[in-house]
């Protein structure tokens, strides 16, 4: 039987996407939300590795997929250090630096690599993660910051930014590559970037911008930070908690749920209405942040991501930015397909993949 399928996993802070693809066509799909009450059940991140595995069998079950068929998994690239754009061989160098916790920050997207590997490994073939939420295009002067021994680490939404951009520089009969472009993705976190001959130049990843989410607190003044840190009152995981995964929107209503919100400002909440003004706001704020990279010559804003399918929130935003250039709306993900065809490419020998080296222990990033 020849194998011709890519199987595509994609664990988000909240639900797991899972995918099948033959060469360029998907042929299922699916989007397994998870309960909150169930992921409260884990400790850490990590520990839902088999919770959200046992999903993904049920899919295949489900669907009478046969994994003899498979010629490749790909999953989401995790946030591990010294990476680039492009795609990888999972290795267990890899799934082992990430289960060591050398990585830039606690995320779901972590478990990509893991359940990709775990999954291929039994079947005798590879698995791949393609740009990865840290691959780091950063020229030097973009990396520095004001204390020395932290050096800033790119870490945004590459996948669907890069799918996106490529995708509008289609519609405008354009090369992804000749744009200078600003690209928003708005989901559970919100990332920033600027997009330079095909590259991300810069970013504001969704836990320092100056902007909170629906699950981030954004670049709280970091003075306080320091003062709750050592109050004695706060652990270090619940002071991260606070930061990435119950900061912003769902710090002040209990829920990361936009639908939610957007029903509260409906039903005449005020306090729902300022703040998703507010978040709206400081999206734009981070906005206008990157323009100077760009020297003010961008051809396009990009908003995408699950929240762009909002209406309130895009509209608000527009209405902050649409001077600096035109807005394009691009609502949901390509994340799915870019993982899958990249992990194509590289399974038929069409683009190499880059061998992981696990970044020195004592190296710091922001």
């Amino acid at each position: 039987m020849m194998k011709d399928k890519v199987l595509v996993v994609n664990p988000g802070s909240t639900s797991t996407k899972i995918a099948l693809y033959e060469n360029e066509n998907r042929v299922f799909a699916e989007n397994i939300e998870h309960p909150t009450e169930d992921l409260n059940g884990f400790d850490d991140i990590l520990e839902q590795k088999g919770y959200r595995a046992e999903a993904i069998h049920s899919f295949l079950s489900r669907n009478n997929i046969e994994p003899s068929e498979l010629m490749a998994v790909a999953g989401r690239g995790g946030l591990l250090l010294g990476m680039e754009s492009g795609g990888y061989l999972v290795t267990e160098e890899m799934t082992l630096a990430i289960q060591q916790g050398r990585v830039a920050a606690n995320h779901a997207s972590n478990l990509g690599p893991l359940i990709a590997y775990e999954i291929a490994k039994p079947l005798g073939i590879d698995a791949y993660i393609y740009d990865a939420v840290t691959a780091n295009e950063f020229p030097e002067i973009a990396i520095v910051t004001g204390i020395p021994e932290v050096r800033k680490q790119s870490m945004c939404h590459v996948l669907n930014m890069k799918a996106m951009s490529r995708k509008v520089a289609k519609n405008k009969g354009r090369a992804y590559e000749d744009l200078r472009l600003i690209v928003v993705h708005l989901g559970g976190g919100v990332s920033v970037s600027a997009h330079i001959g095909g590259r991300i130049v810069d970013a504001i990843g969704d836990d320092s911008g100056p902007y909170f989410a629906p699950e981030r607190s954004g670049g709280v003044p970091i003075m306080n930070i320091v003062d709750m840190c050592f109050s004695g009152k706060y652990t270090k995981k619940e002071i991260a908690v606070k930061i990435r995964g119950k900061g912003g929107l769902s710090a002040y209503f209990g829920t990361s749920d936009c639908r939610a919100v957007e029903k509260m400002i409906a039903d005449g909440d005020e306090k729902a209405k300022l703040m998703y003004e507010a978040m709206a706001y400081q999206i734009a704020k981070g906005i206008g942040q990157l323009s100077p990279v760009l020297s003010g010559k961008i051809d396009y804003v990009i908003l995408t991501g699950g929240l762009a399918n909002s209406k309130l929130l895009t509209g608000m935003i527009k209405e902050y930015v649409d001077w600096i250039a035109p807005v394009v709306i691009e609502p949901g993900e390509d994340e799915m397909e870019a993982l899958a065809l990249g992990a194509l490419r590289i399974a038929k020998g069409e683009e190499k993949a880059k061998a992981y080296q696990a970044q020195a222990e004592g190296e710091t990033t922001a």
